[in-house]
């Protein structure tokens, strides 16, 4: 028997945030926070947010202090905030890190308890205050995802908490929302999601149900990244790269994302690499070191991507993924961590540390190829001088 994890409700499409007072209606909730960024409240898109809920008389506040890769401090700020008030729900508006910070906060209203004490393993079922997710880039499908990524100061660890607390009440997913973004963003989102989708597809824990899902988004993102880059106004590359990470979203959290993202979390902790480029760092490497263990299921994505022909035989469509994989991160400019401008001296001597806390996040266990700590620190060596 498989539990099969989805947000209690989703509106998809263009201009689907104007129906987000009816959403909260139909749900009983009338009185929200909203926990974004200040590039979210400078923009205009907070702005639209609070009119849209003002004209129909739907109170909320703000807490706009959410941070890149968001830390203890900050989510313990907005706790602060949402404790100040009389809330029923709480809505994360913009990218991965508000909508992570909403769900801390959510659960954090109601349970004494701390980020740290709720990480990895420990599940988290006991509900919080319903979440609403309104995602702002096409990529972390956190609006769709019974996981939060919290950091810890003290230690520089991104902590992995899971549990249905953290799935959203709520999703409006609106794929104008994401036509100001810029082409860094937009790529780094975009790889993001395209890692979820191939990741779900090739975890141990993967399944039927998360295998189309995965399928689909792969058919979505690949041919229309690369456009929603260069033109960043076309409205049919924008809206198949939403809906492509919501699937990839719905995908993951029904079968886990395995070692990238493990070995991707250290590497935003420790250097403070957005996620989605450190993801995009390590794709390539790590899809050639994990292909020997699940050969056919590479192919399958290669093929869904369209990289080859839907005859091609398994090694060479694996392989041919890994090509088009490297290929594209040319294009999209990703850098190795040395281009980046990463220390060197400190590059190295935090591998250790890297490679043991990739592990303790039990993602790399899901990998095809199960690592230890000396092949993480091998890889991590390896996408060093990698383009």
């Amino acid at each position: 028997m498989k539990s099969l994890y989805l947000p209690g409700s989703l509106r998809v499409g263009g201009g689907s945030i104007d129906g987000l007072p009816d959403a909260l209606r139909q749900i009983g909730l009338r009185t929200p926070l909203i926990v974004t960024d200040p590039f979210m409240a400078s923009s205009g898109v907070l702005d639209r947010v609070l009119s849209v809920l003002d004209a129909a008389g739907v109170s909320a506040r703000v807490f706009d202090g959410v941070v890149p890769d968001p830390t203890v401090a900050s989510v313990e700020a907005a706790v602060a905030v949402l404790r100040g008030g009389q809330h029923d729900c709480v809505i994360g508006l913009g990218g991965g890190s508000p909508i992570d910070t909403a769900k801390m906060v959510a659960v954090l209203a109601l349970h004494d308890t701390s980020p740290r004490a709720l990480r990895h393993p420990h599940v988290q079922d006991q509900p919080g205050l319903p979440v609403v997710a309104v995602p702002t880039t096409a990529g972390t499908g956190s609006e769709a995802t019974r996981f939060t990524i919290i950091t810890d100061e003290a230690t520089q660890e991104k902590m992995l908490c899971v549990g249905l607390a953290y799935l959203p009440r709520l999703a409006i997913v609106d794929y104008e929302l994401t036509l100001s973004k810029p082409w860094r963003l937009t790529a780094d989102t975009g790889l993001d999601a395209l890692t979820h989708a191939i990741e779900a597809y090739v975890s141990r824990q993967n399944n039927p149900f998360a295998d189309a899902l995965a399928l689909a988004a792969m058919r979505g993102i690949w041919p229309n990244i690369a456009t929603a880059c260069t033109t960043p106004g076309d409205r049919r590359a924008r809206e198949a790269m939403m809906l492509g990470a919501l699937q990839a979203g719905m995908a993951f959290s029904n079968s886990s994302v395995a070692l990238v993202h493990g070995m991707s979390r250290p590497i935003g902790a420790h250097f403070h690499v957005a996620h989605g480029l450190s993801n995009a760092m390590l794709l390539p490497a790590v899809t050639a070191w994990s292909i020997a263990a699940a050969e056919p299921r590479y192919a399958d994505c290669a093929r869904a991507m369209g990289v080859v022909d839907a005859g091609a035989p398994d090694r060479d469509a694996a392989m041919a993924l890994v090509s088009a994989l490297e290929d594209r991160n040319r294009e999209l400019e990703v850098p190795s961590p040395r281009r980046y401008g990463l220390d060197p001296e400190r590059w190295t001597a935090l591998l250790p540390l890297m490679a043991e806390q990739a592990l303790a996040s039990g993602s790399p266990g899901n990998n095809p190829l199960v690592p230890d700590t000396a092949s993480i620190v091998a890889l991590y060596r390896e996408i060093w001088d990698r383009d």
